[in-house]
């Protein structure tokens, strides 16, 4: 089977497409990879075909408007016109992406279509096509209703009939952002709102989530799926410093920080919060720099504060006792999957979900968000991370059940089968 896989964002918006593409690889499938060019050398090196989407949406995200929305210290009426300004580039950017995947989709000819929501042609291919089209998320609360949880856009329980109407006023306004497009691409196939809807709703559609933390709701219809977390694994290739390796060695407890690929307008100063509370209480920790989100401070004690850029979640979370992240699904998953207990620095919309679920699961202190990032309120929440054992006893428990979990087989199938009428 011929499998176009296309997904656009950052990182955790491609991995779970990355991780699924290897799979039907390595099954015999003619698999093609459709994201945005910062993620070509990733792709490449885990031999998956590549073909680019340009590097326009990410460069979005490094603009001031980008770095305001991923966690810039403004406030809401700012924030609010970051979004508005945000998405008037975005708009150009869209139909560029948008363009490049018919172009694309034309030349392959798919026997599958494997898109993320913020793929747009895909949806408008697959009103002529919707049983060779597969919606995939790496997030719940998306497009279907569900009933103790308002849209992952309005981020909490609003009661089931304000829940119901997030729903649909979200789903609104993405099918009108779509039909915006197909109105601005030369020889794009024209289709109503109503025609769009239908689509969206009735084609197949899989959460890459553990049924551990989001378990299906029992009123969804079988085209909907949960299936499982899977990550890519690096760690087989990726050799570890032996400076990493003696760090790892003469503590016993260690404290992870990553905000993954989330950047903001302040590094030095979100960093240094972390730091100067992990110092003064002798804890020992690796800051993972990855996309400047947080950044080498040379001034803090080199036995106790250890840097990397670049680092397997998989070869790292085995080995520490706690994770202080940005709340991204994947590594949310992989620090519970691990049994590490987590305090979240939620950046934005679904990363403020993951830090709720953490802290009711009762796997880590109650989050913060990145705006409101200080040592002061940092203090006794790292300290309730690194000291509160109910924390471990209650990640330990829940990633056991999580690497109980086998749906590798059941994604392929549900992928490549076609689904009957």
């Amino acid at each position: 089977m011929k499998v176009l896989l296309t997904s656009v964002g950052t990182r955790g918006d491609i991995e779970p497409f990355l991780t699924i593409a290897n799979m039907l690889h390595q099954k015999g499938h003619n698999v093609l990879c459709c994201f945005p060019e910062q993620f070509k050398k990733m792709t490449i090196d885990m031999e998956i075909p590549f073909i680019s989407l340009g590097k326009e949406y990410l460069e979005l995200l490094d603009t001031k408007e980008g770095k305001s929305v991923m966690g810039g210290k403004v406030n809401f009426f700012e924030k609010l016109k970051a979004y508005y300004h945000l998405y008037r580039k975005s708009s150009h950017v869209n139909r560029l992406i948008a363009k490049r995947q018919k172009d694309i989709i034309a030349d392959f000819r798919p026997d599958r279509v494997v898109f993320h929501i913020k793929s747009i042609y895909p949806l408008i291919w697959g009103v002529e096509n919707p049983k060779k089209v597969v919606l995939v998320s790496p997030i719940p609360y998306l497009v279907h209703y569900t009933k103790t949880q308002g849209h992952i856009g309005f981020n909490k329980d609003h009661g089931v009939f304000l829940n119901k109407l997030t729903y649909r006023l979200s789903n609104f306004a993405l099918l009108k952002n779509v039909l915006s497009v197909t109105k601005q691409m030369d020889s794009c196939i024209q289709v109503s709102y109503g025609l769009l809807k239908k689509t969206m709703l009735s084609i197949k559609m899989v959460f890459t989530i553990s049924p551990t933390l989001f378990p299906k709701p029992q009123y969804w219809s079988d085209h909907i799926q949960i299936l499982g977390h899977h990550s890519i694994t690096t760690s087989k290739i990726w050799k570890p410093d032996r400076s990493l390796e003696q760090f790892l060695q003469r503590h016993e407890k260690i404290l992870f920080v990553t905000f993954g690929s989330m950047t903001n307008d302040s590094p030095r100063e979100k960093t240094k919060a972390i730091l100067d509370i992990v110092q003064e209480y002798n804890i020992p920790t690796i800051v993972n720099t990855s996309s400047g989100g947080l950044i080498t401070i040379n001034e803090y004690n080199p036995e106790l504060i250890y840097y990397v850029s670049n680092i397997p979640y998989e070869y790292i979370f085995p080995k520490i006792y706690a994770v202080i992240h940005h709340g991204g699904s994947g590594t949310t998953h992989l620090a519970l999957k691990h049994g590490c207990p987590s305090l979240i620095i939620s950046h934005i919309i679904d990363q403020h979900m993951w830090a709720k679920l953490v802290h009711r699961m009762g796997t880590g202190p109650k989050s913060i968000t990145i705006s409101k990032m200080n040592s002061k309120k940092l203090e006794s929440k790292i300290l309730s991370l690194f000291q509160n054992n109910v924390y471990k006893i209650m990640a330990e428990e829940i990633g056991s059940s999580m690497k109980e979990e086998d749906f590798k087989e059941d994604l392929i199938q549900f992928l490549t089968i076609t689904k009957k009428d």
